[in-house]
Parts: C-alpha cells; structure tokens; sequence
C-alpha cells in the first residue's frame, strides 16, 4: 500500500450552500488519487447523498444515510471507507453487510474499482456458494468483506481462524430490506462479536420502526443524512398504469413489449413459478428474455444479470430479488406485471430504471383485484400515476397467440426434467443453462407447488 494520504480540509458550511452539479469530490475531502479512480469511473459530481455524507464519514462520524434507490449510496460509503484504508492498512478493515447476493457482488464491484489505484481486495461471502471455497478466499485476508448477514455468520462459527476482531468499519446497506428478511437474530449475533470501537454506517431507502431499533443498538451519535422523503422516486421517471381484466394480463404484456421492442425492461413478478412460466412463455413468441429468481442455484443467478447487463438479453423476467440496490446501467422501461405489495416496494422496484439522472419509464399493470394496493401506493407517493394509452383492440388480436405460448409454457414447466435443455417446440426458446431449473424441483417448497397444481 502506498503512503498515507492527506485529507483536505472541509468547509461544511460553505458546502451545504452548494448543489451537488456544483461541488468536486475534492471538495468533500476525497484525497486526489480516489479523485482520478472517481472520473475514471465517470463519477464527475458526487450525488446528493455523496455530498451530505462523506465529510462526516472521513470525520469519524457514524452515519444513518437515507436516500431514494439509485442515489449513489455505494459510493457514499465505499470512498471514505478506501481513504481511511490508505491511511491504515490492514485486513478485515470493512465489512458491508448486504440483503441479496447479487447486491454483495455488485458492491464488491464498486470497491475493487474504485480502490484500484491501491490495490483493495474483497471477499464476497453469501449463501448458495461452497463454504470451503469461501473459507479459503477468507484465509487471504482480504480489506473489505462483503456479504449477507447469514453466511457471514455461518463462517464466524465455524470457519477456524477467522473472526472480526480488528474491524474498523461496519456498514449495513438496504437496512431496512435487511430487516424485512428477517436478518435481524443474524445481525444481532454479529454485532455482539465485532468490536463495539468501530464506525458503523447505515444506509435505507426507507426508515422504518425495525431500522429505528437497528439504529440505536447498533451506532454511537449518528450523523443523520436524509436526502429523500419517506416515499420518494427521482423526477426523471415516467409512472403509469394500466387496468385491464386480469384473465387478459400476458395479452397486456406481449402487446406492451412489442410496442416498447428494442428496450432493455425488466418484468417484476410476485413468484417463482410465474417469473419461469412468462419467461418460456416470452421466448416462445420471440422475446429474448431470461429469469432471475431465489430458487436458481447462485451461479445461473448471476449469469442471468450477467447476459441481461451485456445486452445479449433485453428482457429479464424476476421476482424482488432483483428490485433491491442492482445498478444495471441501462434499464429503459421497469413492468409491474404483479402490483407490489407495499409501497417500499413499488419505489424499490421502479428505481432500477431512470437511474443516475437517466430518464426511464414504470407500468404498473391493475386488475380488478389490485385497485386498493395501487390507491395505497398512489396516497404514499402523494400522486396520481397517469393512465397509458393502448389500443384495446390491437391488444386482443394477440389472444390466440399468447394462449398458444402460455399452453406451451405450462407443459414445457411439467416435463420432466423441467426447463433445462427443454424444448425446441416453441419458437425463440433456446436451450441454454438460463432456461433453468426445474431440477430445482427437488426442493421441497417447489415440488408441493407442482404436486397441489397436479391435484387441481
């Protein structure tokens, strides 16, 4: 590691007088070589949250930061956390602590990149991976851990040699998602065996009672950043709905992606199952589209982000897995195939598209059974979502169609065998691993769904 860097010092007041457009990372106190790694990554002005956070956090200050998703809340803990390393090398330094694996891989991302001028290592340990091979990975010692909190805590029992005792830093991202999965024990366990010596930041979207109780157990004299109110999305977003009867839903859907053809959309529904079925059923009329759900082993998990982010997929079909702090730098249009089932998450969801400054467009679909969730999502919002315009009787000629590819989707999801290497009857379906996993069927939970679907 090279020699320690000097921190500029920070006006805070003329700072706040300041809009984010108009401020340099420098500014905040950011040493001149994360400065280059920033533009290198095209990071030209810090974010609002960036502004507001980073110089308490080189101060030393624990920090409860809330903020809108796609605010550039990696990079608000990431810098000061890589700074403080290049002053003090060491193991163990960090360690983020994240709700989804695909989150803790890209945050690991965004460490390595930014700290390329010094070299930083990571580990990313998260469930659905060989613990031997992460036990190992642990064995090098890397600066930054980041992980989900169970895994973590599944090596801190049983992983010999290794513990935490030299942290300096904790952060805990998408608290309040965190606490909704019920991570909270985990996380208790965790903290009673880190030292309490240490600066802890808390990043959310939302502030709920659970992040309160968090908040207090857990970080000395908080700063608090708030840049966003309870329920906020970024201005650039274009939010709609449509309503429709809900036998007539994938008829909705497949004249929408004809109509939006050539943009990147993810479609977000409410189950496993259904993100598998529309995903065959998509493929069968054409669309280039891919699942992305909890019950895909890990590795098919992230080579679907992975086709999805290079392109070589335009549609990703996924449950709220992937509503949650994923950067996928071009997401055109977000569908709300089923209406979210709180407000937190239609704001989570609608915010992987319209990201850094971007503009990007929401369509949320209702039917006659989802009208009291959109009114309760609109009253948190403080707006009403404006009605798109469809040619209702453009849309049914495409009944016979979809039937056809919704009847193929279902019993290509009944073989046996299920999805992988499934059948070459429809068209656009290809073969590859991403037509995954009803192998998966083993798992009991999916194979009670099948077997009550069978008795139906």
């Amino acid at each position: 590691m090279p020699e320690a860097m000097t921190k500029p010092s920070v006006d805070m007041e003329a700072l706040s007088k300041k809009k984010p457009e108009e401020t340099s990372f420098a500014e905040l106190g950011i040493s001149e070589a994360l400065c280059e790694a920033c533009e290198k990554l095209n990071f030209k002005h810090p974010t609002e949250i960036q502004k507001e956070s980073i110089p308490w956090a080189l101060e030393g200050r624990d920090i409860i930061g809330l903020a809108q998703t796609g605010s550039g809340k990696t990079a608000a803990f990431a810098l000061p956390i890589i700074q403080r390393l290049w002053d003090n090398p060491q193991a163990f330094f960090a360690c983020v602590m994240a709700p989804t694996r695909e989150l803790a891989y890209q945050i690991a991302e965004t460490f390595e990149a930014l700290g390329s001028v010094i070299g930083v290592r990571c580990a990313v340990i998260v469930g659905g991976m060989d613990m031997m091979t992460q036990a190992i990975a642990l064995s090098k010692r890397p600066h930054i851990l980041v992980c989900t909190p169970g895994r973590l805590q599944d090596h801190l029992e049983n992983t010999k040699g290794f513990s935490l005792r030299t942290l300096k830093y904790l952060v805990m991202d998408e608290a309040d998602r965190l606490l909704d999965l019920d991570f909270g024990p985990k996380i208790d366990q965790i903290l009673k065996v880190i030292p309490r010596e240490r600066n802890t930041f808390l990043f959310s979207a939302t502030m709920t009672t659970k992040v309160a109780k968090l908040q207090r157990a857990s970080l000395s004299k908080p700063v608090k950043v708030e840049v966003a109110t309870k329920y906020s999305t970024v201005k650039t977003l274009l939010q709609y709905y449509l309503f429709f009867p809900l036998k007539h839903k994938d008829c909705y859907m497949v004249y929408l992606l004809n109509e939006l053809a050539g943009n990147s959309t993810i479609i977000f529904t409410r189950t496993c199952n259904d993100t598998q079925k529309i995903a065959i059923m998509l493929r069968n009329l054409g669309f280039a589209a891919i699942p992305l759900h909890g019950q895909l082993a890990q590795a098919k998990r992230l080579g679907a982000l992975n086709k999805f982010k290079a392109g070589t997929r335009n549609i990703l079909v996924a449950t709220d897995v992937a509503s949650r702090g994923l950067d996928i730098p071009m997401v055109d249009v977000v569908i709300n195939y089923d209406v979210p089932q709180s407000s937190k998450d239609y704001i989570h969801r609608v915010g992987r598209t319209a990201r850094a400054g971007r503009s990007g467009k929401s369509l949320t679909f209702v039917t006659q059974y989802d009208v009291e969730l959109i009114q309760r999502i609109e009253k948190d919002l403080e707006r009403k979502l404006d009605g798109y315009p469809v040619e209702k009787d453009q849309v049914m000629m495409l009944q016979e169609r979809v039937s056809e590819a919704q009847r193929i989707a279902t019993l290509e999801l009944k073989e046996r065998g299920g999805a992988r290497g499934n059948s070459k009857r429809g068209r656009g379906a290809d073969n590859d691993d991403d037509d995954q996993d009803l192998e998966e069927k083993k798992d009991n939970g999916q194979k009670k769904r099948f077997n009550n679907k069978k008795r139906r």
